[in-house]
């Protein structure tokens, strides 16, 4: 087989061409630079050479790696499927300075490099998004319809700007690759635990290839479904909160024993540490100085069950009339479709009213704290809920790309794309509430896992003891379209040391825009009194975590969801202004086009330094951004919608220099300096002010609005690598970098007091008291932080020689991560001045990560064992409302990966796979400082569960 490019010009960057034999996806592939003049260079110069394996997907990683100008890590399709990989993102986890976390219904949720989640995200080189966001849900993408994944974590002037992180480029599968026809079949089961439900993947792939007189021609077809029956446990305690002494003589006037402190002029709720949490501590009550105690406001569950479809495909087409052109038309879709039905069990354990005769009986509190550690709680008020959420998005890209040589020096390449993408959810929630007699919770009953049980928890699914209360019935759509266009070229100009222009243009036009609804009414009857059909009881829930209720009633959400017209008209019964299923619509809350116009010019050089080549890549990108939107706001009580028009430019100039030495053979030193943008999300801009209800009851409302004023985030990016090829399949190399970021998006707090007829919650119309106002706490995002973060990287992938007997054929790929980070975050009075700075680390940063699979390939075996961890990191900040620290933090996050595969023949294939083999769990805590510890300050545990798959491939 040989490469189909066009006729070779020389190439800044070259990369070998291989004939790679995929058991995977069942597909042969040629693995391929990402420019045509890289794939041409070397089709004339080296000879065809066949491997399969993991070791010769390694292998095209490196050859990628080396002649790349940029740093950048390579997945080839091998590697996908040999690893019990079902997406895109899972199949990245082990790549040298990616991050992956929030692994829930069966499948890693979000990814970083470097510790950055701001990822552009491309698909054979065009942008794509999901709906209105900025990039795509890379989740969404199976692994089965990928040929190739490079991880750019450096760019230069001719690539995107987006994406302050890196850039994560999908490769598609090509009929030109191919030297004939070729078709395949993947059929995998995957049985995901605590679900206990056994999921098919299917994927099929067909394509063939013709000579003609009219040139050559390719067609290909690739579908996929991935079919998901998921089960998410989680466990978690509340907020702190300060109470009053239970010793009756340390009680302030005014109060009982055990009394929660809601007085905001006695404590300052949100700060960055919490209230001080030693044995002793006091707080000012008029005057005197009372101790207090710190304990949880509540305790709660969830038990999601869920059932995820994803349907894909990707259809390409080609024609080569000559050896001077080539053109390719290429579409693909990938859907998503989730159904989850979140049972919640919701206790409060801050009541204070019935407590007896000894309150300090009633609890005990953590060695040398006044944090609570159990208690008993009497007559307490709480709630289960039974959610339904159902969500899809729709996302398609066409494309059309001309490829040409024009005489000896210029090759041209010409791209015109259109994608849209839709996102619609509906969720309802019905919550049935009681007070029951009584609760007792341990707050850390060992591991960080919280324990409760209340009198009886057999009244937990008796329906006689529940009452059906709020219903919440939300939805919105999110939409997003672009069409784009560039032309870029090569120019061989041989001008001394100035060997080759790379030149460009694109131009971009993107809409988004979102729409929602929201309602909500009481019902006030008893749950028994519905009939079976509206209740469900749950079962076996959080065996691995701890001592918590196994079973409790929840309204039917299905039964629900299927008869939700009778239930909008029961609602509407006992609320006029709650809408029946008939007068529902969403309503847009804004719209928005932006243009984008790049024109970039890079220069290639070579020299020579001490008798060895030197070369460089140096240039500019020229990014212009016009923006408009409307936001409309509708009045809370008249519901007259207002439109706001507002309009922005911004430009930036981002220059790119890339210097590549080697100093001595199979040795390489690259020096790279770029600028990229992180643009501002679309609902970051929107100025109309949402407001939220004073559901924890500190006196104030919550709320929130975007800022139509943000600029780009800015970043300016070094980089240090060092390479030693010393097989060629083994190299070792590290990578010391910089980012400095100017002009972070961070929220920004301010107090307001907003008028009843503004109010939602308590105007006229809505039931609540409107003859005053209400103060709410407004967040506004705001280019107010600046922040850096550097690291250092190392990896290797080492297959030695020579091992004897079985050994042959064992090797070896590991990487390590060292990050440090940091960032100003303003703090505001309530006029909205930055009145302070604080240093706080980026979200989402672990310091150290790493990561090792042992590989074996050996006649017709195969197998890997995968070892993923990284220690602990800020996940986010807990809203401003309570006592304890206000950073959450979760636990170092581990997971142990096994594949097994044998080579029945040459056509088929069978594969044993394993995920989170040792069943770890996802555990968070607030930390600030020296504040908070997972011991005392613990918040929450979430069973992921484990994986496990068997998998047949077939190719013909």
């Amino acid at each position: 087989m040989k490469n189909q490019g066009l006729a070779p010009l020389p190439a800044r960057a070259h990369s070998q061409t291989f004939a790679l034999s995929l058991t995977a996806a069942a597909v042969l592939a040629v693995l391929s630079g990402s420019a045509l003049a890289q794939e041409a260079a070397k089709a004339e110069s080296l000879d065809t050479v066949t491997v399969t394996g993991v070791r010769a997907s390694l292998t095209k990683s490196l050859a990628n790696k080396r002649t790349n100008d940029q740093v950048v890590e390579s997945v080839v399709a091998e590697d996908i499927g040999k690893l019990p990989d079902n997406n895109v993102v899972e199949a990245l986890q082990r790549v040298t300075g990616i991050q992956v976390t929030n692994r829930a219904g069966g499948e890693v949720g979000t990814i970083s490099i470097r510790g950055l989640p701001d990822i552009a995200t491309t698909w054979n080189g065009r942008n794509i998004f999901t709906a209105s966001g900025t990039q795509v849900a890379l989740q969404d993408i199976p692994s089965t319809l990928v040929r190739q994944i490079d991880v750019y974590k450096t760019r230069d002037a001719g690539q995107l700007e987006n994406g302050i992180a890196g850039q994560i480029d999908v490769k598609s599968l090509r009929p030109l690759d191919f030297s004939g026809s070729k078709f395949s079949l993947l059929a995998r089961e995957t049985y995901l635990d605590p679900a206990k439900k056994a999921n098919p993947q299917l994927s099929a792939l067909a394509s063939n290839r013709w000579k003609t007189d009219a040139g050559d021609f390719g067609a290909l077809v690739n579908l996929s479904m991935v079919k998901t029956d998921y089960r998410n446990e989680s466990v978690t305690p509340g907020a702190m909160v300060p109470f009053v002494s239970p010793n009756a003589a340390e009680v302030p006037a005014g109060y009982t024993p055990l009394q929660r402190v809601f007085d905001n002029n006695i404590w300052t709720p949100g700060t960055y540490t919490g209230l001080p949490q030693q044995a002793g501590s006091t707080l000012n009550f008029n005057g005197t100085a009372r101790p207090y105690y710190l304990a949880r406001d509540a305790v709660f569950q969830s038990d999601v069950q869920g059932e995820r479809k994803r349907p894909a495909a990707n259809v390409a087409l080609q024609w080569q009339p000559n050896a001077d052109a080539v053109y390719t038309f290429e579409a693909m879709y990938n859907g998503y479709r989730d159904k989850s039905f979140n049972r919640l069990l919701f206790s409060f354990v801050d009541w204070w009213g019935s407590l007896g005769s000894n309150p300090a009986g009633t609890i005990t509190t953590f060695p040398g704290t006044n944090v609570i550690k159990t208690r008993t709680v009497n007559d307490v008020y709480g709630f289960n809920s039974g959610d339904y959420t159902t969500s899809a998005t729709d996302s398609r890209i066409l494309a059309l790309n001309g490829k040409w040589n024009l005489g000896d020096r210029l090759r041209l390449d010409g791209d015109v794309s259109y994608q849209t993408s839709k996102f619609h959810s509906e969720f309802t929630a019905t919550r049935i509430d009681r007070v029951a007699p009584s609760i007792t919770v341990d707050f850390n009953s060992g591991g960080g896992n919280m324990a409760f049980k209340f009198n009886n928890n057999a009244d937990l699914v008796d329906p006689a003891k529940w009452n059906v209360a709020q219903f919440y019935d939300n939805a919105n759509r999110n939409e997003g379209s672009a069409g784009t266009a560039s032309l870029n070229g090569v120019y061989d100009a041989d001008w001394g040391p100035l060997k080759t222009l790379n030149f460009g243009a694109r131009f971009d036009s993107r809409k988004a825009s979102e729409a929602n609804r929201t309602q909500s009414a009481f019902l006030g009857r008893n749950l028994a009194s519905l009939g079976a059909d509206y209740y469900h009881v749950n079962s076996n829930f959080g065996s691995d975590i701890s001592d918590v209720p196994r079973s409790w009633i929840e309204p039917n959400a299905y039964f629900i969801r299927d008869n939700i017209d009778a239930w909008r008209k029961l609602y509407n019964s006992v609320d006029a202004n709650f809408l029946t299923t008939d007068k529902l619509s969403l309503q847009k809350t804004f719209d928005v086009k932006e243009d984008t116009t790049n024109l970039f010019l890079m220069a290639d050089t070579e020299s020579q330094l001490f008798g060895r080549t030197l070369r460089a890549n140096f240039g500019v990108r020229y990014v212009q951004v016009d923006t408009s939107m409307t936001a409309y706001a509708v009045d809370a009580t008249t519901k007259v919608v207002t439109p706001t028009n507002g309009e922005k430019t911004a430009r930036k100039f981002l220059p790119s220099l890339t210097l590549r030495y080697e100093p001595a053979k199979d040795v390489l030193v690259r020096f790279n300096y770029g600028e990229t943008l992180r643009r501002p999300g679309f609902g970051d801009l929107n100025p109309v002010l949402q407001l939220s209800d004073d559901v924890s009851r500190v006196g104030y409302g919550g709320g929130g609005g975007g800022n139509p004023g943000l600029e780009p985030t800015r970043s300016k990016n070094l980089d240090l690598t060092g390479e030693w090829y010393f097989q060629k399949d083994s190299a070792i190399y590290g990578t010391v970098f910089q980012r400095k970021i100017e002009g972070l998006v961070v929220p920004l707090r301010r107090r307001v007091h907003v008028d009843p007829a503004n109010d939602p919650f308590r105007n006229s119309t809505s039931g609540g008291d409107h003859t005053n106002g209400y103060d709410y706490v407004i967040s506004s995002p705001v280019n107010a932080s600046n922040g850096k973060i550097s690291g250092l990287e190392l990896g290797t992938v080492y297959f030695p020689k020579g091992l004897p007997g079985l050994l042959d054929g064992l090797g070896f790929q590991g990487s390590v991560t060292r990050l440090t980070s940091s960032q100003n975050v303003p703090t505001a009075n309530s006029a909205g001045e930055i009145v302070s700075q604080l240093e706080t680390p980026f979200f989402g940063v672990s310091k150290l990560s790493w990561n090792g699979t042992l590989a074996y390939e050996k006649g017709p075996v195969g197998a890997r064992l995968s070892y993923v961890r990284r220690s602990a990191f800020l996940a986010a900040n807990e809203a401003a409302l309570f006592a304890n620290p206000i950073g959450i933090w979760r636990q170092p996050e581990k997971s142990v990966d096994f594949q097994l595969t044998y080579n029945i023949n040459d056509r088929m294939a069978l594969d044993i796979s394993g995920v989170n083999l040792t069943n770890e769990m996802q555990q968070q805590y607030y930390h600030f400082g020296d504040a908070g510890s997972p011991e005392i300050t613990n918040f929450g545990t979430v069973q992921i569960g484990r994986a496990f798959s068997v998998g047949f491939r077939w190719k013909l």
